[in-house]
């Protein structure tokens, strides 16, 4: 993850991506259970969580109203996942707002912004040897949402290896050191960044990041689907 001698090359090399990468919501069962599995394989990988006989990683965060789940597409193939909350004084719900209650709580309720708050960010093996500029393709999600959902900050609830990359990036500042994480078995600290202050320099850097009105649109209007289709499957995210 890094930006490279010459950035211009670089920034050439994202938006090269964007012909070949698809964003989609996942609405369906059988699309959830997907990112569930490639999210269990991710996270067992680096010994983040325990084996479970469902071979999916899912939480009850999964199914809140103000949840969006995401996964990253080239060619058909699942390459990673992203999922966040919109966190606001209308739906105050969200990990980052259960777990550092101290610090957002504040931001929401006394100064009333809206917040995204991306979590669950995976990648499949292959595909993060065959692109490794992947955690930016994944993450233009949450810059999308930041401007569809008119929000204050992006949130970040990472790990402390993972915060240089989030500072360099986004201008990320830390807001609390790690702290222990529902289902998770390393700590995680939370930062934020105020993307519309660093709107400029990020579009000059990183112009992936940038999206047009009509696709947000697109990507974040919700279709009317049945009540099957809408309900996801109830997985178990940590059996035994």
């Amino acid at each position: 993850m890094y930006v490279g001698s010459n950035g211009s090359d670089f920034a050439e090399k994202l938006l090269g991506y964007l012909q070949k990468v698809d964003y989609k919501v996942a609405h369906t069962n059988v699309e959830r259970n997907t990112i569930y599995r490639l999210r269990y394989d991710a996270y067992l990988r680096e010994k983040t969580i325990k084996p479970n006989p469902s071979l999916m990683f899912h939480d009850e965060y999964d199914d809140f109203e103000n949840c969006w789940i995401f996964g990253i597409y080239i060619n058909d193939e699942l390459v990673s996942s992203i999922r966040f909350h919109v966190i606001s004084p209308e739906v105050p719900k969200g990990p980052a707002l259960d777990v550092f209650p101290d610090i957002v709580g504040p931001m929401v309720f006394d100064e009333g912004y809206t917040l995204i708050d991306p979590t669950r960010f995976v990648v499949e093996p292959q595909a993060a040897k065959d692109y490794p500029e992947m955690p930016y393709m994944t993450l233009r999600v949450a810059c999308m949402a930041y401007e569809f959902f008119d929000a204050e900050y992006v949130l970040a609830t990472v790990r402390k290896e993972h915060m240089a990359f989030y500072r360099r990036v986004f201008n990320a500042e830390i807001l609390s050191q790690p702290r222990p994480y529902p289902l998770l078995e390393k700590p995680i600290a939370i930062m934020r960044a105020h993307v519309r202050g660093v709107r400029e320099r990020m579009a000059r850097r990183y112009p992936i990041f940038e999206s047009s009105l009509t696709e947000r649109r697109m990507i974040f209007t919700k279709p009317v689907v049945s009540e099957e289709k809408k309900s996801p499957m109830l997985v178990s995210s940590l059996a035994g």
